[in-house]
Order: C-alpha cells, then sequence, then structure tokens
C-alpha cells in the first residue's frame, strides 16, 4: 500500500495529461468533424473532393506518423511547436476525419423527404440541418461516436513516442525504475475508469435521445 501511495502523484499527473488532450481532441474534432462532414457532402465539386482527400490521407496513414511528422517533420522547415501542441494537433486532424465520415454516413442516412418536406415550409438550408437533419444524426451515429471516444482515450499514449510525459509513459518510467509491474496494473486501472464513465455517459446519452426513433 505505502508503494501504490507513492506511486499516485506521479500516476496522477501523468493522467492530468492525458485528460487535457482528450478534452481538448474532443471538443474540437466534434464540430470540426460536423463541418466536415457536410463540405463532404456539398455539390460544390471542389470543396467535396478536398474533402474526400482529407478524409483519405488522414484515414488511411496511422496516427502514430501523423503525430510524429508534426512534431518532427514540421520542425524540419521550421515550423517548431510544444509537444503537447503537436499531440493535439495530430488528434484533432486525425479524429475530425474519422467523426466527418461518421458524421457524413449520418447525414446520408435521412430520408430525403425530409429535406423536401423542409423545403415546402419555407425553411433555409441552415434550418433544415440544424433543426431536423442533424438532431437525428446525432441519435444514429452516437454508438460509432461512442467507439471513437473509447479508441481516443487508448491513443492519448501515442504521445509517449514524442516524450510527453502521459499516463503510460509515467508508468513505464515508474516500472523500469522499480523493477515492478505494479504501475501498469495502475494505469489500466486509470484507463479502465475513465473508459467505463465514457460508456455510463453514452448510455445516458442514447436514453436521453431514444425520443427520435
Amino acid at each position: 500500500m505505502q508503494y501504490l501511495a507513492s506511486l499516485l502523484p506521479t500516476m496522477l499527473e501523468g493522467t492530468v495529461i492525458t485528460v487535457e488532450l482528450f478534452a481538448l481532441t474532443l471538443v474540437m474534432s466534434l464540430p470540426l468533424g460536423v463541418i466536415m462532414a457536410i463540405a463532404r457532402i456539398s455539390r460544390f465539386k471542389p470543396l467535396n473532393l478536398l474533402m474526400q482527400f482529407y478524409v483519405w490521407l488522414f484515414r488511411g496513414t496511422p496516427l502514430l506518423l501523423q503525430l510524429l511528422f508534426i512534431y518532427y517533420g514540421l520542425g524540419i522547415v521550421g515550423i517548431r511547436l510544444e509537444r503537447f501542441t503537436a499531440a493535439v494537433l495530430a488528434f484533432v486532424l486525425n479524429y475530425s476525419a474519422y467523426l466527418a465520415e461518421i458524421y457524413r454516413s449520418g447525414i446520408q442516412s435521412i430520408d430525403r423527404g425530409q429535406y423536401e418536406a423542409a423545403d415546402v415550409l419555407g425553411l433555409t438550408y441552415f434550418q433544415t440541418m440544424s433543426k431536423i437533419i442533424l438532431p437525428q444524426m446525432f441519435k444514429r451515429v452516437l454508438p460509432p461516436i461512442s467507439n471513437e471516444v473509447i479508441n481516443l482515450v487508448k491513443d492519448t499514449a501515442l504521445i509517449y513516442a514524442i516524450g510527453e510525459s502521459e499516463l503510460l509513459r509515467v508508468a513505464k518510467t515508474a516500472a523500469v525504475r522499480d523493477f515492478s509491474f505494479t504501475p501498469f496494473i495502475v494505469a489500466a486501472l486509470f484507463y479502465l475508469v475513465m473508459n467505463g464513465g465514457i460508456q455510463q455517459f453514452f448510455k445516458w446519452l442514447e436514453a436521453k435521445y431514444d425520443y427520435y426513433r
């Protein structure tokens, strides 16, 4: 117990970095994904093609490679970012691409008759999307979004590759220093608690949106 107590301060410091990266990525990528999804289905061909390329690029390459490119690659051409800033940028760009595709599929699953009905009522495109299409879309895409959010918690461990002291890096440092597997067990418990909270939140959210059935 004394050893566990000595681990907690540093483990909590690493958890703060993990939670900060998670929260910032989520806050920025969720709305950005919606904008990208709408651009992705736009009838303006250049914008549509640009978004197709963006999604293809960021879904087709590993997040770790994107992280290394943004931190080390941009540094080669004189653009130097702090480790945490580079991590946030890489995660937001990556997760926005995945979320954009989830949102796009959700939007396109809505019956076209609803667009026509909104047009008959004199609603603008913005009003149609914000008041009719997007609320239904969010209900339909909650399960895949919850999977992406859970993956995000686990993917935060990748910033270990650029030397940021998140939860897993702190655990590995303690494990090597003390020649003990206990820090990894503690880290696993931290991840399980975080993901357990996320799962419960999405269950509540799905129940809240249940009236859209």
